[in-house]
């Protein structure tokens, strides 16, 4: 009998050798874990990374980046509409209680009943009814590092020693589990609620440094694990709680970065966390209120409850019932809502507002003087064509006379003149008064169109962008309200309702794509320079690494007064992407494929986003009602061929752009911007030189 061939032999022993080499890694990242174990030789190695941190945000907003945007937990908090959270062991106040060995050992108690309540809601309403939530939550024992169910714990008095609560799969081999079992973990700190004070003030270090030391732990147990990670696993999210607040810290890296130097365990952790990681931490909010009952639609408990649903995401995928989906029956569940509680006519109002009409349902409601139950508000700001608003700036006053006030579907918007160039025209954007302490969900989109816009608009400005296509920034500051204002400072603002309300003022001005369309202006011509103009526009934003995000009729604008040759320039820039964490605007009828399966953009999705907008401006609007429905449409009519069809009623290059389009959706392939303005230009019907840019 033969034996081996020489290359057989090679391959075993190559593979021998891989697996002796992956053998060994693991064996030292495993000794590396059982040598960290000391959280305050960790805190210690961090004090000059903590001090130089916080001596460069310069005590101007926050000293790290948040977990999740407010619009991530509006769109959170429709889809959770419906879901009952139950937790049943109350929250103790310490303020009331008797002693604080008692207060701590039923706050473990109710925190471990919280979470409980947290996974057994999330995975039946977005993963399965049908299957037993694969979840257990257990207290850690600091000494061990072990985990111990909370009665069971404070039964054989391990109560000084728990540090914390997690929550873990369910491994019946393992009753005090394994860190790689660990999906999340909430420390109980008593000094919690102080940070709630200052939002953009962090936890101390030694809060901050224990929620790192815990965080690395389980990513490093996770990196030899044999369970089944998704690419998001490289991160972990540690709660911070006490009896009333809590906040959420995001630890995010690659810990193959690190140096498991055996020999120096807490300096090679210190450095990961100085040179290799990602640390976000939230605004401290109150979760449970003076009864001990959580406020599940607060944001303190909303955002704790997000933290969790991405560490479920992390071992079980993505859910079968998406947030969109969730989410997009809102409006159906508060019309439902409004019905079964008899408040009369739900119609909308001109400013978006509901109108309700008063509804006889006893005698006892009849009794009621409708004046006795009106709330005053607080004086609203009323912009009338005609009103002047000053605009207050580090450098200048300036002063911004009313012309025009406008809507793009959902927010107003203004066309003004400044004062001191009356024939000149600009856009004009109010945002939110500050006074409003907790602005509804809708301010957000205020947020979007101001503030947000405003940092995007300078950011372009700073990094050297120079295009027609896009707004260009020609001013933003706080308002001046009438009367003498006492605010006590430059930063800070008085009693006044308008006193630090943001302004926006871009230039140029012009009629937006929805109404050409509606005035039946939109022609062949207008589509193929709109395409151009458009595309112009987001290859010069796209250089310095922005995304639109929010491609509609109504944030293209048609330039006509004072140019020689039309053209067309893309606003609405509130929602651009500059970075992944950044989520773009979701649309159903304009936001691309990928945007709304993945909630994030592509390299193509704002070409996809504009392919809509003139397949929809064409003439052709469908109705969707769901992200699901949304998709099933584009899968349907890409593969049908209907959009380039359509397109190329138009024009043949819209068709044959729509085809490039197509074939780069979803991947992570670029769009070639030179050639297609190139084509684009070639078809317009008058060649006007350097009036048309290809880039910027």
């Amino acid at each position: 009998m033969e034996g081996k061939s020489p290359d057989l032999e090679s391959i075993g022993s190559g593979t021998t050798t891989k697996r002796s080499s992956v053998s060994s890694r693991s064996r030292t990242r495993r000794d590396f874990l059982a040598r960290f174990t000391d959280c305050d030789h960790f805190t210690e190695k961090l004090q000059d990374w903590f001090a130089l941190t916080l001596e460069n945000s310069g005590g101007n907003g926050p000293v790290f980046e948040v977990p999740f945007e407010l619009v991530e937990l509006q769109k959170f908090d429709y889809a959770l509409e419906g879901i009952s959270f139950q937790q049943l062991t109350r929250m103790p106040n310490a303020v009331y209680a008797s002693t604080s060995t008692a207060v701590e050992a039923k706050a473990y108690l109710a925190i471990e009943d919280f979470l409980h309540a947290t996974v057994k809601s999330l995975w039946e309403a977005f993963w399965s009814q049908d299957e037993p939530v694969p979840f257990s939550v257990g207290c850690l024992y600091n000494q061990n590092l072990k985990f111990y169910q909370a009665e069971r714990a404070l039964a054989i008095g391990k109560l000084e020693g728990l540090s914390g609560t997690g929550i873990l799969l369910k491994n019946p081999r393992h009753l005090h589990g394994k860190w790689d079992h660990i999906l999340e973990l909430a420390l109980l700190r008593p000094d919690i609620g102080s940070f709630a004070q200052d939002s953009d003030r962090p936890p101390s270090l030694p809060v901050l440094g224990e929620a790192l030391f815990y965080a690395l732990r389980i990513l490093i147990a996770r990196s030899v694990s044999r369970l089944d990670f998704s690419p998001s696993s490289n991160c972990v999210f540690i709660l911070l709680v006490d009896s009333q607040y809590g906040g959420v810290v995001k630890v995010e890296g690659d810990v193959n970065k690190l140096d498991f130097d055996l020999n120096n365990v807490y300096e090679c952790a210190a450095d990961w966390i100085k040179k290799h990681s990602k640390i976000a931490v939230s605004p401290v909010d109150r979760i449970w209120n003076k009864l001990g009952n959580a406020n599940w639609g607060d944001i303190g408990a909303l955002q704790v409850v997000f933290a969790t649903y991405h560490s479920i995401m992390q071992y079980f995928g993505p859910p079968r019932h998406s947030i969109e989906d969730l989410a997009a029956d809102h409006s159906s569940r508060l019309h439902s809502r409004r019905q079964e509680r008899q408040l009369g006519d739900t119609s909308l109002n001109d400013n978006g507002t509901f109108r309700f009409q008063q509804s006889t349902m006893s005698p006892e409601i009849v009794e009621v003087q409708e004046e006795s139950t009106k709330i005053e508000p607080e004086p609203s700001m009323k912009l009338e064509v005609g009103s002047v608003l000053w605009l207050e700036d580090s450098n200048f006053q300036k002063g911004y006379q009313i012309n025009e006030i406008l809507t793009n579907g959902t927010l107003p918007y203004h066309i003004a003149s400044p004062v001191d160039d009356a024939g000149k025209s600009v856009f004009l954007y109010v945002g939110s008064p500050p006074s409003q302490l907790e602005p509804a969900w809708e301010d957000m989109n205020l947020w979007y169109q101001v503030q947000r816009q405003t940092k995007i608009l300078s950011i372009m400005k700073q990094r050297g962008l120079s295009s027609k296509y896009l707004p260009q920034l020609h001013g933003s500051g706080r308002i001046l309200h009438p009367g003498q204002c006492q605010k006590p400072s430059s930063g800070g603002r008085c009693d006044h309702p308008w006193c630090g309300t943001p302004i926006l003022v871009t230039t140029p001005v012009g009629e937006t794509v929805a109404d050409l369309v509606n005035e039946g202006r939109f022609g062949p011509e207008e589509a193929i320079r709109c395409c151009h103009d458009c595309l112009s526009a987001l290859s010069s934003s796209s250089s310095v690494g922005i995304r639109h995000g929010d491609i509609r009729p109504e944030n293209v604008v048609y330039v006509t007064s004072g140019v020689r040759h039309p053209y067309f320039v893309l606003i609405g820039w509130g929602h651009a992407v500059l970075e992944d964490r950044d989520r773009p605007a979701m649309n159903l009828h304009f936001s691309s494929t990928y945007a709304l399966q993945e909630g994030k953009l592509c390299a193509a999705s704002d070409a996809e986003s504009l392919i809509y907008m003139l397949y929809f401006c064409s003439g052709d609007f469908p109705e969707l009602d769901s992200v699901e429905g949304a998709l099933q449409w584009r899968e349907t009519s890409w593969s049908k061929r209907l959009i380039q069809q359509k397109l190329g009623d138009v024009s043949t290059i819209l068709k044959a752009f729509s085809d490039y389009v197509d074939s780069l959706c979803g991947t992570p392939y670029p769009l070639d911007y030179d050639i297609w303005l190139r084509r684009l230009k070639r078809n317009l019907s008058e060649d006007h030189g350097k009036e048309i840019e290809t880039s910027g």
